[in-house]
């Protein structure tokens, strides 16, 4: 079975609501050479220059078909594509500034954020600067994109909807498709 060619960043951007839109457009055209040259991580996954932009043009375009699924089996969900979307291209907005070559010539992370409390800490610095206001809904899927980690509770639920849609996502991408480029030129080949 074919599957559908990838949709560009810039145009799954054109499907996330005012005001946000426009402040993704503008973090993007102001760091595109930078987000198309790092690594999505140091080995885990997207671990090649530009991984970051792929795993994050990856995920984005996982959540349309996704969401298609979801809402047809669910009904109605409370957050829409736009909200997802948003949450998808920004999950990880640390991550171009959060590595350096180390004196061994691999990558590493640099000490200031290595810790997730210092990389939520910049990525809310960066919504900052960006002018952009997350929803309490919103807000928690920035969070917990990643998953609730130490933060899990059978009392009580830490993760909401949209952030559980989100980390569908990134799952997908980073730990099935974490090398992806390398299949795709596996099956070419």
């Amino acid at each position: 079975m074919a599957l559908p060619p990838r949709i560009p960043v810039d145009t799954l951007l054109h499907l996330i609501d005012e005001p946000y839109q426009s402040a993704c457009r503008t973090i993007l055209q102001e760091h595109r050479v930078l987000f198309q040259t790092v690594q999505g991580s140091t080995h885990n996954h997207q671990a090649w220059p530009g991984g970051y932009y792929d795993h994050v043009q990856e995920v984005m375009n996982f959540a349309p078909h996704l969401y298609a699924i979801a809402s047809r089996w669910f009904d109605t969900l409370p957050f829409s594509l736009s909200d997802a979307l948003l949450i998808l291209f920004l999950h990880d907005i640390e991550k171009p500034w959060k590595y350096e070559w180390g004196p061994d010539g691999h990558l590493q992370e640099i000490e200031a954020l290595r810790s997730k409390d210092a990389q939520h800490e910049f990525r809310a610095r960066k919504l900052h600067e960006y002018g952009i206001v997350l929803t309490a809904p919103q807000a928690n899927a920035m969070r917990y994109v990643e998953g609730e980690l130490a933060e899990y509770s059978n009392k009580r639920r830490v993760m909401n909807e949209l952030a559980a849609f989100c980390h569908c996502c990134d799952t997908i991408s980073a730990r099935i498709g974490y090398n992806l480029p390398q299949a795709e030129d596996r099956l070419r080949g």
